[in-house]
């Protein structure tokens, strides 16, 4: 035990001993059944007489946390692990540091807001919308250990133990190069190529790099907390750019900054990409201002949607670009490693300022993901992983999208609006503008749903509190619509009108016959894509949806009482649903059996009389 003594403090030496025990005891670094030293062996250690030592522990053998057993020892006993904490100082008033002294010269990062953390144990909760943690089925346990069992062979010990110990592992960068750069689109020389631990380490390896050239540099609004205080720490001062629908804006603002920093393949947080038209724009902009640009492609793996757009590094004139991604999202939370790809003096200088702060990562590791990808399951991985990925998200549209329909009307308390992404594994949800995502969150975790809110991504001191993100790699797909009907329905009883006040009549049943029979219905989804909808005078419904018409569907609807039923053969989980309907002007509300307004659409061309329109698919 390394036990240190104040000989000259207040405390009496037995004292110290009893309470540094117990200090220890309490903090778990000696659990229950910890056998001790004996107590000769504790006097020699400590310099001090075998009484003092057999004094300490007797006191706490009469106190129950400790036990002997007789030819065997002292042992740490079950009622010692509940001891409280011993707040009292152990050593003498003349070695305690003052509190303030702890902080002086410490910046204060501004991490994750307070008002949200991921829960270590959020595996516990049933359903957890996040991101960048995949349940444990997602891990390829098998085939890594494989690849960890030949990188402990005799010869890859060898290896790596014989090599210059700032190298890194060069069939790690042989299968790098042919495995997964020219996936983006890349292609790399071994001297372009740095294995680092992280992203947020490439990150700050570049700005540490060329401290000289990046005095500012963009970044995206909203974007991680973390990567705008890995950029402070490292001497940039910042500028703020907004992100649209197309990724990030491309205008005069960037003409002061010496850099710029995106995610274009799948924006952090908000999932958009970034069109092929914004980035030849920002291309065209860093050739004529001499602007170095940082590319993270943390996400490209998980295209679910459509077709991936090539790196910005694999473009024309993208010779000033820093290229940095993750080997695998799925691996990331264990095996902590990434790519850093740039010109190769660039490279060179990155690797200097690496291994004067953390020297390379693990030869083991690198021999193992070399093997990994060497083996094929590099690529199988990421094949389960975007099958399980496409899945989820798509029931998590479609649950969005049955639960929390786009108004068309006025907002309602449910209804939301989300970002158009192709494909990645989370969704950027715009809710009502009386939304509190922090409170709805909080709100949430006690009914076992884990969401995240979206006011920490933003830069300024009032970010917008009504969005939040919800992710698909931690949740299985059969849990995903029960998951976001809690959400729907805490929104609604969160909301401050949770019962829309109509100013016309409902149409009693015996008239909406009249009014739908033969109509044509056109409205947009929640994610944006445009929807028609054709109620044939049998009684037959016909959909399609998608901008080229990809999704179709049919039905069939009609009148119970005074409510309009539809039951889709796919759609909206093939259920049958009844709504009651009102008319305000040229818009049509939807009622459920209390009166509250739960969805709504636009009157468009009818057979006849005027005619409402649907907004569910």
């Amino acid at each position: 035990m390394l036990l240190s003594l104040d000989r000259g403090g207040p405390l009496s030496l037995q004292q110290q001993i009893r309470r540094q025990i117990l200090a220890a005891i309490s903090a778990g670094a000696f659990p229950p059944g910890w056998k001790l030293p004996s107590s000769r062996s504790l006097a020699l250690e400590l310099g001090i007489s075998r009484n003092t030592a057999a004094l300490a522990y007797q006191e706490l053998v009469s106190e129950g946390h400790l036990a002997t057993r007789e030819r065997s020892g002292i042992f740490v006993t079950m009622l010692g692990q509940s001891a409280s904490i011993v707040q009292d100082p152990v050593l003498g008033a003349a070695q305690i540091s003052k509190p303030a002294e702890f902080g002086a010269g410490v910046g204060s990062p501004e991490g994750l807001p307070e008002h949200w953390r991921l829960p270590p144990d959020w595996q516990r909760y049933r359903f957890p919308f996040i991101d960048q943690r995949y349940d444990r089925s997602m891990f390829p346990a098998s085939e890594w250990r494989e690849a960890s069992r030949l990188a402990l062979g005799t010869v890859d010990i060898a290896h790596w133990t014989n090599t210059d110990e700032d190298a890194d592992d060069m069939a790690l960068i042989d299968q790098i190069r042919a495995r997964i750069l020219p996936r983006r689109g890349i292609i790399a020389a071994n001297d372009e190529i740095l294995i680092v631990g992280s992203e947020q380490q490439a990150l700050f390896l570049i700005a540490k790099t060329l401290s000289n050239r990046l005095r500012r540099i963009a970044i995206e609004d909203p974007g991680l907390p973390h990567t705008r205080e890995a950029l402070k720490l490292a001497g940039a001062k910042l500028s703020y750019q907004p992100v649209d629908d197309e990724g990030m804006v491309v205008d005069n603002r960037l003409f002061d900054c010496d850099g710029v920093y995106i995610t274009p393949s799948r924006q952090r947080p908000t999932g958009v990409t970034m069109s092929l038209t914004r980035r030849m724009a920002l291309l065209s902009l860093a050739a004529k201002r001499n602007l170095l640009i940082i590319e993270d492609d943390f996400d490209s793996e998980t295209t679910v949607l459509g077709k991936p757009l090539p790196a910005i590094r694999a473009m024309s004139g993208a010779k000033d670009v820093f290229y940095m991604a993750s080997l695998s999202r799925a691996l990331a939370p264990g095996i902590k490693l990434g790519i850093l790809c740039g010109p190769a003096q660039w490279i060179s200088a990155a690797r200097k300022v690496r291994d004067l702060a953390t020297h390379r990562p693990s030869s083991m590791t690198q021999g193992a993901a070399a093997h990994f990808l060497a083996l094929g399951h590099y690529e199988a991985m990421n094949s389960r992983v975007l099958r399980v990925v496409e899945e989820r998200l798509l029931a998590l549209r479609d649950a969005i999208n049955h639960y929390m329909p786009q108004s068309m009307a006025e907002p309602l308390p449910q209804s939301v609006a989300i970002a158009p992404a192709v494909g990645g594994s989370t969704v950027w949800v715009r809710g009502p503008a009386s939304l509190d995502a922090r409170r709805l969150a909080k709100a949430l975790k006690s009914k076992g749903v884990l969401i995240e809110p979206a006011a920490g991504y933003f830069a300024g001191s009032n970010p917008p509190l009504h969005m939040f993100r919800l992710g698909v790699s931690g949740i299985p797909t059969d849990r995903i619509r029960e998951g976001v009907a809690l959400i729907a329905e805490m929104m609604r009883k969160m909301s401050e009108s949770p019962v829309l006040r109509l100013d016309c009549t409902p149409i009693p049943g015996a008239d909406i016959a009249a009014r739908l029979s033969g109509a044509t219905l056109s409205y947009r989804t929640v994610y944006g894509d445009p929807c028609t909808m054709e109620l044939h005078e049998d009684g037959t419904l016909e959909g399609r949806a998608g901008f080229a018409n990809e999704e179709q569907d049919t039905g069939r609807w009609w009148i119970e009482g005074d409510m309009w039923f539809r039951q889709w053969t796919l759609w909206a989980y093939g259920e049958p649903a009844g709504f009651g309907v009102a008319i305000k002007g040229d818009q049509l509300l939807w009622l459920d059996s209390n009166g509250r307004q739960v969805d709504s659409a636009v009157i468009a061309s009818c057979k006849g009389a005027s005619v409402v329109i649907p907004n569910h698919n």
